[in-house]
C-alpha cells in the first residue's frame, strides 16, 4: 500500500481494517484535489474557479437507507421509531465487504475535527472514493493545523465507497444504497449514492447521541452573534432560510448548519457552509453568491452553460437541491473561532406554504418546547413528484433524520437551557403570505430581515403584542418600518372565510403531530398546542 501526503504513520489506514489498497492520499488540501478530481472526470471547472460535480439519480439524502447497529449498547438508547435498526451480524458482513470492495483502489482521507470547542469534538477520520468527496468533507468539517496530522488518531471513521451497492438479502438494509452507523465502534458506511451530504450528517448523526450525556445540546441550526455575549441561533429546516438569514453583514457568521451548546456556549461542528444555490443571486445572497465564483468551492448538480461554464442558478433540471460547499472563512465577516457566548435569542423559521402564519410570533419557553419537538415546515407543489398543493411536514427537533435518541431528550434539555439563560425565543415564517402557494406571494426577505433585526437587538420585545386566535402565540401589532397588516395574516388574504379554513386545517395537522408527544411533556407543553379561538 502506498501512502502519499502527512498522516500518522502508526494509525493508518490498516488500524480501520482496510488492507491491500493501491494507495491512499492523505489530507491532501484544494489545489491537489481539484487535479485529481479533474484527472478523473468526476468534476467540471466553472467559471470563476468552482468545481462542479453531479451526483446522479441521487440528489439529496436517502433517510430510509440509513441503518443502526442495535445492540446492547443502543438497544435502550435509541429512538427506534426513528432509525432502521441492523444487527451487528448484518454490520460485520457489511463491513467485511466494503472492505473487500476496496481493495485494489486508491482511496483519499482527510482527518478532521467535528466540533470547535475542544472538549467536546470528534476527531474524525473520512476514506472516500472521490477526490471530490474529500473536498467537500475538508471542507465542512473543522481542518486541524498541520501539525498535528502525524499524531492524529480518530475517534470515529467514515468510509465512503459510492461504487459499492448493498444487497437487502445479505446486509439486511433496504436497497443497494446504504448508510449504516455502528455507534458502539463508532465506525460509518456509506454505499450507493455519490450524494456527499451523507458524510457530513454522519458526523452530526454522531454527535446527537454522544454529546447529550455531557450536558450538550446538539442543534440543526445556524448561528451568528454582535459579540460573544449577543449570541443567536436559527432552528429550520431545508429551505427556510438558515442559511441566508444568518449571513447578515452585521453580525459575524458562526456557523450555517450544526452546532452545539455546552456549558461554554455556543460551537459550531463544522468549518464551512452547504448552501442551496437555486435561485441563488447577488442581489438577495451577495455573501453566498461570491462563494460560487471562488477556488476551493464545490458546486453540486449545478447546470452550467457550455460555453462559458458559468453556473445557472435558476435551472433546477437536474435537483431543485443544488448546492454549494466551501469553507467558512470564504465568508466575510465569519468567526475564525466558531465560537460563541450563551444565546439571548433563539429563531425557529418555517416556511409555512399555507399563508396562514405571521411572520414573526413570540414564544414563551413551553410553546418554544412545542414547536421545537413539532418542527413545521411544508413542501411546495413541483419540488417534489406528486406533490400538488402544499403539504405539511414535521420534522421533531428540525432535523429527525439524524436524531439518534428520543426527542424529549432534546426537547428537555433545549427547554432546561432556555430557562437557565433567559432566552428570548421566536417564531419566524418565511413561506407565504396573502394565500397559500400559488395563489399569494413569498414573504419579503425585506420583512423578515426587518422583523429579525429587531428581535435581535430588543427593540422588538419592547413592543405591543396581540395573541394570535389560532395559534396562541404573541404577534406584535406594529413594527417600524414594516406594513401593519403583514402582521395579521388574515388581512393579507382577500378570500377571508378561506383563510379560516386553511388555518383550521394547519391546526389540526399540528395537533395530530403532536399526538405522539403528548405523554412526554409536561401539561404546560401540552397546552401551547394551537386551539382556534374564534
Amino acid at each position: 500500500m502506498e501512502n502519499v501526503g502527512v498522516f500518522n504513520e502508526g494509525c493508518g489506514a490498516e488500524a480501520s481494517g482496510l488492507r491491500n489498497l493501491k494507495r491512499v492520499f492523505w489530507n491532501l488540501q484544494a489545489p491537489a484535489l481539484y487535479e485529481q478530481s479533474l484527472q478523473r472526470n468526476e468534476t467540471t471547472l466553472a467559471a470563476g474557479g468552482a468545481i462542479v460535480a453531479d451526483t446522479g439519480i441521487h440528489t439529496g439524502r436517502s433517510p430510509k437507507d440509513k441503518f443502526v447497529v442495535r445492540d446492547g449498547a443502543t438497544e435502550d438508547k435509541v429512538w427506534w421509531d426513528n432509525n432502521g435498526p441492523m444487527s451487528p451480524e448484518h454490520f460485520e458482513t457489511l463491513l467485511n465487504d466494503f472492505v473487500a470492495h476496496a481493495e485494489g483502489k486508491e482511496l483519499f482521507a482527510q482527518d478532521l475535527y467535528g466540533g470547535a470547542d475542544p472538549a467536546y469534538r470528534v476527531r474524525a477520520r473520512v476514506f472516500t472514493e472521490y477526490a471530490w468527496h474529500s473536498l467537500f468533507i475538508r471542507n465542512l468539517l473543522r481542518r486541524p493545523d498541520h501539525d498535528v496530522l502525524a499524531s492524529y488518531v480518530p475517534d470515529l471513521t467514515i468510509i465512503d465507497l459510492p461504487s459499492f451497492r448493498a444487497d437487502p438479502a445479505r446486509h439486511g438494509c433496504r436497497s443497494e444504497t446504504i448508510i449504516a452507523i455502528d455507534f458502539s465502534r463508532k465506525i460509518v458506511l456509506i454505499g450507493g449514492t455519490s450524494y456527499a451530504g451523507e458524510m457530513k450528517k454522519s458526523v452530526f448523526t454522531y454527535l446527537n447521541y454522544i454529546l447529550p450525556a455531557k450536558g450538550v445540546m446538539p442543534m440543526h441550526c445556524s448561528a451568528n452573534m454582535s459579540t460573544p455575549a449577543d449570541t443567536a441561533i436559527f432552528f429550520g429546516l431545508s429551505g427556510t432560510g438558515k442559511t441566508t438569514l444568518s449571513s447578515d453583514p452585521a453580525r459575524p457568521l458562526i456557523g450555517d448548519d450544526e452546532h452545539g451548546w455546552s456549558p461554554n456556549g455556543i460551537f459550531n461542528f463544522e468549518g464551512g457552509c452547504y448552501a442551496k444555490t437555486i435561485k441563488l443571486s447577488p442581489e438577495a445572497e451577495p455573501e453566498i453568491f461570491e462563494t460560487t465564483r471562488r477556488f476551493g468551492t464545490v458546486l453540486e448538480n449545478v447546470v452550467l452553460d457550455p460555453v462559458t461554464r458559468v453556473p445557472d442558478f435558476d435551472d433546477g433540471s437536474k435537483t431543485e437541491n443544488t448546492r454549494c460547499a466551501y469553507p467558512l472563512d470564504f465568508i466575510p465577516n465569519a468567526s475564525d473561532t466558531g465560537r460563541g457566548g450563551h444565546p439571548k435569542n433563539i429563531v425557529m423559521l418555517t416556511c409555512d406554504a399555507f399563508g396562514v402564519l405571521p411572520p414573526i410570533a413570540k414564544l414563551t419557553g413551553a410553546e418554544a418546547m412545542y414547536h421545537f419537538l413539532s418542527g413545521y415546515t411544508a413542501k411546495v407543489a413541483g419540488t417534489e413528484k406528486g406533490v400538488t398543493e402544499p403539504q405539511a411536514t414535521f420534522s421533531t427537533c428540525f432535523g429527525s433524520p439524524f436524531m439518534p435518541l428520543p426527542p424529549s431528550v432534546y426537547g428537555a434539555l433545549l427547554r432546561e437551557l432556555i430557562g437557565r439563560h433567559h432566552v428570548d425565543c421566536w417564531l419566524v415564517n418565511t413561506g407565504w403570505t396573502g394565500g397559500m402557494h400559488g395563489v399569494g406571494r413569498r414573504m419579503p426577505i425585506r420583512v423578515t430581515r426587518r422583523l429579525l433585526s429587531a428581535a435581535l437587538d430588543g427593540s422588538l420585545s419592547k413592543v405591543e403584542f396581540r395573541r394570535d386566535p389560532y395559534f396562541g402565540f404573541a404577534v406584535p401589532t406594529a413594527v417600524p418600518g414594516v406594513e401593519p397588516h403583514i402582521l395579521q395574516p388574515y388581512k393579507t388574504w382577500q378570500d377571508k372565510a378561506a383563510f379560516a379554513a386553511t388555518a383550521q386545517k394547519l391546526i389540526g395537522m399540528f395537533q395530530e403531530n403532536f399526538k405522539r408527544f403528548e405523554n412526554e411533556v409536561d401539561a404546560d407543553v401540552r397546552a401551547a398546542a394551537p386551539q382556534s379561538l374564534i
